[in-house]
């Protein structure tokens, strides 16, 4: 069948891409399933076409379902190969048992897929973590701290800063609050970086908290300077004064 193409000459919009159609551009009705009829321009045939719509002026062509006029058969007779009367006693009870078969398959499917699989129990997660003893001096506690310090990634980048700005000061202390941890603290004139010793991590015991510009913005009870750096950058205790003259 010819196409056939109309004028738009009024605001009409595409229903696919919902552009505002041009003076002198034309569209074509489409019907989607359901029969609701669509007006679609040139450019969007082709996606109304995969949505399933198809062009009005070719609906006509389209073979029409055939209307079901006879029941269906029982399972004797379609065994047999015999037609059923229409609206014999068998017919009915065998096309009602059929139904109610089919109905049942179909709820219990339903059923089965709307059912979810039961939930697997959980399990306490396993705390990755593992608890290792704890000094009881402050003078040991320092000393531990100080070899966690110096087997972490953050020894390195102290090191590192300190064949570039020199040697630094350097606080070794236990804090106070927390009987497990240890404060360090790494200064030079213009950087300063505040570490946490936890000893009783065995995981992951060291931990950067902070760091800063100004040295001053250091609390007092931090600048002791008790500790220093060997030519390796491993921190060691002891007195810092010499460092002390190299970052002032």
């Amino acid at each position: 069948m010819k196409k056939e193409l109309r004028p738009v000459h009024d605001a009409v919009t595409c229903d696919v891409c919902g552009r505002t159609i041009l003076k002198g551009e034309r569209t074509e009705a489409y019907l989607a399933p359901g029969g609701h009829r669509h007006q679609v321009c040139d450019l969007c045939a082709t996606r109304a076409q995969h949505q399933g719509w198809i062009r009005e002026s070719a609906a006509g062509d389209m073979p029409q379902r055939p209307a079901r006029t006879e029941q269906r058969r029982g399972l004797f007779a379609r065994l047999l190969g015999r037609p059923q009367e229409a609206g014999s006693p068998e017919a009915a009870g065998m096309e009602a048992g059929s139904d109610s078969a089919e109905g049942s398959e179909t709820l219990e499917h339903e059923e089965t897929q709307a059912t979810p699989p039961p939930a697997r129990p959980r399990s306490r997660p396993k705390d990755p973590r593992h608890v290792r003893a704890v000094p009881t001096t402050a003078e040991a506690k320092v000393d531990r701290a100080l070899n966690l310090f110096n087997g972490s990634q953050h020894q390195r980048t102290i090191a590192g800063l300190a064949r570039t700005l020199g040697t630094p000061l350097v606080t070794a202390q236990p804090d106070a609050g927390q009987g497990s941890q240890v404060s360090v603290v790494v200064a030079w004139e213009l950087s300063w970086y505040r570490y946490r010793v936890d000893l009783g991590d065995e995981g992951e015991p060291v931990e950067m908290l902070e760091k800063g510009e100004d040295i001053n913005q250091i609390d007092e009870s931090l600048r002791e300077w008790n500790a220093t750096l060997d030519a390796d950058g491993r921190v060691l205790a002891g007195d810092g004064a010499a460092g002390e003259g190299s970052a002032g």
